[in-house]
C-alpha cells in the first residue's frame, strides 16, 4: 500500500468541498483504489498529463471533479482537486 501525501494546494482545494459529502465519499474511494495500487475503473478516465503537469496523472472523481496526483516510488502525492475550470 502506498503512503499518501497531501500537498498544501490540495488541502486548500478540499476545503471548498467540505460540505459536499457525495463528492468526498467518491474521492475517498478513488484514493483507496490508488493507494492499494489497483487499476481505476474506466469511468474514472485515468490518464497522463502533459505540459506543466508532466509526470502527473488525472482522474475523474465525479463528472467534472478531477484529482491530479503523482506516484513516486512508494508515495502517492495528491496534488490538486477540483473542477476542470478551476485546475486548468
Amino acid at each position: 500500500m502506498l503512503e499518501i501525501e497531501f500537498t498544501k494546494a490540495i488541502k486548500k482545494d478540499l476545503k471548498k468541498y467540505q460540505y459536499q459529502k457525495d463528492i468526498l465519499l467518491a474521492l475517498h474511494e478513488v484514493i483507496g483504489i490508488l493507494a492499494s495500487q489497483h487499476p481505476l475503473p474506466s469511468k474514472n478516465r485515468n490518464h497522463h498529463l502533459t505540459g506543466n503537469w508532466v509526470n502527473h496523472r488525472e482522474c475523474h472523481v465525479k463528472n467534472d471533479v478531477l484529482l491530479i496526483y503523482q506516484i513516486d516510488g512508494n508515495i502517492l502525492f495528491l496534488t490538486r482537486f477540483g473542477s476542470h475550470s478551476e485546475l486548468f
